[in-house]
């Protein structure tokens, strides 16, 4: 069963994507601040790691550098409001593995999640 940490403090838009990932066969996780998801992140078997850089008590980038500097190589996906060209590099030059903008499709998300899970 793959397991999915989504690191969302939007409380709706958290309870969409984990309907839509259990609808998939996803087994979900929330966390809705930053500490919490590096916590879980670092001390639970997730496969991948769905982040918003906008988390209260400590931000996504946080959380992103954090992990990669620990070495994690857990597949990050960046779920994100904050759309520029400028960001998205720094994301991926950071260790993130994609980075996707809201309002997105959610089938589109499934797919580049599924990618991830299959390597």
């Amino acid at each position: 069963m793959n397991r999915i940490l989504i690191a969302e403090d939007e409380e709706r838009l958290a309870a969409v994507m984990q309907k839509g990932f259990k609808k998939n066969g996803f087994v979900t996780t929330v966390a809705a601040d930053g500490e919490q998801a590096l916590k879980m992140a670092v001390g639970e078997d997730f496969e991948l790691l769905l982040l918003d850089l906008g988390l209260p008590v400590k931000d996504g980038w946080a959380v992103l550098k954090e992990l990669r500097s620990q070495g994690e190589k857990l597949p990050i996906i960046i779920v994100t409001a904050i759309n520029d060209e400028c960001n998205r590099d720094i994301a991926l030059s950071l260790g993130a593995n994609e980075y996707v903008t809201k309002p997105f499709r959610f089938s589109d998300l499934i797919e580049k999640v599924k990618s991830y899970l299959k390597k």
